[in-house]
Parts: C-alpha cells; structure tokens; sequence
C-alpha cells in the first residue's frame, strides 16, 4: 500500500490566508514602489539601502512559505505558467522602454537575444523577483517530488541545486537562501505570525544595526538579523491599525502580483509632473502622490482586465 508523503501536504495554505503574511506583503510592496522613484531613492540613499536590506527578503521568505507542492503537477504547472505569461510581457515591455527611454538597469541595445536573456536569465528591473520564484519553486517541487527521505536530505539537496543555478547566474543565491527558509518553516509547520514575534523593542537592535553600513547587506548575518527585526516591528503595529486601514493593507496584500507587475508604468511617468511637486524640499508629498497613483493605477489596470475579459489571457482567470 503507497504511504502519502507527509512533506507534500500544505495545510497551512489550505485552511484560508493569514492576515499578518498579507499586511506583511502590503508593506513591502508599498516599499517598492516608494524606493522605484528615482527621485526618492536619490534624496534618502541611506533609507534606500535600509529599506533594501529587508523588504525583498521578507518576500521571499513569505513566497517559500505559501508554495504549495501539494498540488498536482498539471495545477501546479498551471500556476505558475500564469505567473510566467505575465512576467514575460511585462520584462519585455520594460526591455524595450529601457532602451528608448532614461531608465536605469536597462537593456544596452535592443535585439530579440538580448530580450530572451533579460526573460529567461538576466532580468531588467524590478521584475527578477517573479524570475527567482518561478525556478525556486519549480526546483522546490521537483526535488521533493523525486527524492524519497528525510526533510533534510531533500532540503540539501534544494540548496545545492539552487547553489547550482547561481554558479550559473541565474540567480542571486542571498535571495534563493531566504526563498529556501520560507520552504523549512512550511515543511517544520511553524506559523509564520509565530516565528516572528511581534515586539516594539525590536527598534533598538534594529536602529543599532542600520547606523553600521557594512550590516547592510541581505546576504549577511546582519542583513537576516534585521530582517527579522523588521519583521518584528512591522507586524507589532499590525493589531495598532484601525478597521479601514487593516482593511486596505490587507486589500493590497492580496494584489501584490498587480502592483509589481504595473507599477512601473507609474514611476516612469512620475518623472513627468515631478517638477510640479519639486516646490516641496523634503520630496514627501511627491512620495504619497506618486506612490498613490502607482498603487491606485495598479489596481485599476487589474479591475480592467477582469472587467474586460482580458484577465484569462494575462492571468489565466
């Protein structure tokens, strides 16, 4: 008689979302797309760096956490085929626009290889976190769907083929690592709201931590350190929000896909009515504006594709 695999059940996805992972997921998205502001990253450098060091990883982790390897191969292929349609079109719109326009991190010449790479190796801008989670979490399936034993040995394994991938560069091993320890925390069925333990006075070893620069580096000890620490602190004030604004945090959490994909639209045209707000020295009422319409325009484009039709196309539904 064939024994089910007690490591290929998820319950903890089963049994309906966790409302800390989605307002964790609000938070660093909404950092995203203040630190995509050009103009903004320039004015607060050394907050960019900080915020930086935290905000992808807590992504990362939360992402390894929720993969569901439960599922059958044909769903779970499914799924992310329609994490990878999307993906595609968007890195190739931004391939593109980086080389007819100003953008930073972008394509040096434009030709249908160097497009390829940019979608199936090397990301252009803020889309290689679908490209991580697409080859850790197909690895992430495939491993503990052919290797037989202990969680450990499996989880070796993982490691060492993800090891392999960024020997190949495919991607950065720092980001696979927290990807990875999302995975150990499912497979160990500890709760993520309980692994981080919400408390204010993670501020003091966190501000502590930030003032050194060398600390601030995600694939450093100090970088895992503060990012729990601001996983901590974060998710202390969870409980602190009133309804409406629990409400919204958790809205956004559950649209993060939309957000990271259309955003950039956003911030690229922020640039254009930047000089209507440059009367405002501190560069804050720029922030809240930009970061509004980025979200709201987001969110928007999301509504339109359902309302229209089009989502079966983009997003499989």
């Amino acid at each position: 008689m064939k024994t089910k695999d007690p490591f290929l059940g998820n319950e903890r996805t089963l049994s309906g979302r966790m409302n800390e992972i989605d307002y964790l997921k609000c938070v660093c998205i909404l950092l995203m797309v203040i630190f995509h502001l050009t103009y903004i990253g320039d004015k607060y450098p050394y907050a960019k760096q900080v915020v930086y060091t935290f905000h992808m990883p807590i992504f990362l982790l939360i992402s390894g956490y929720l993969t569901n390897i439960g599922k059958s191969i044909k769903e779970f292929l499914k799924k992310y085929l329609w994490i990878f349609i999307p993906y595609a079109v968007m890195e190739t719109s931004y391939a593109v626009a980086s080389c007819l326009l100003p953008v930073r991190q972008g394509l040096e010449e434009l030709s249908l290889p160097a497009i390829i790479e940019a979608i199936f190796v090397s990301p252009v801008g803020p889309y290689w976190y679908l490209h991580t989670l697409i080859l850790c979490a197909l690895l992430y399936y495939a491993i503990f769907h052919l290797v037989r034993g202990e969680a450990i040995t499996r989880f070796i394994i993982l490691g060492l083929c993800l090891y392999g991938l960024t020997c190949l560069h495919l991607l950065a091993y720092e980001n696979a690592a927290y990807f990875l320890g999302g995975c150990i925390l499912a497979q160990t069925h500890v709760k993520l709201n309980r692994f981080f333990r919400p408390s204010i006075w993670a501020i003091i070893p966190f501000i502590l931590l930030c003032a050194v620069p060398e600390n601030l580096s995600r694939g450093s000890l100090s970088g895992i350190i503060i990012t729990y620490l601001a996983s901590c602190l974060l998710l202390y004030f969870y409980p602190l929000l009133t309804d409406r604004l629990r409400r919204g945090s958790l809205y956004i959490g559950q649209h993060t896909l939309a957000i990271l994909l259309f955003s950039p639209v956003f911030t690229m045209l922020a640039k254009g009515y930047l000089p209507l707000l440059s009367f405002d020295p501190t560069g804050i009422l720029f922030l809240v504006t930009a970061t509004a319409l980025a979200v709201g325009g987001s969110l928007a484009i999301e509504q339109m594709l359902y309302r229209s039709g089009l989502s079966r196309y983009f997003f499989g539904k």
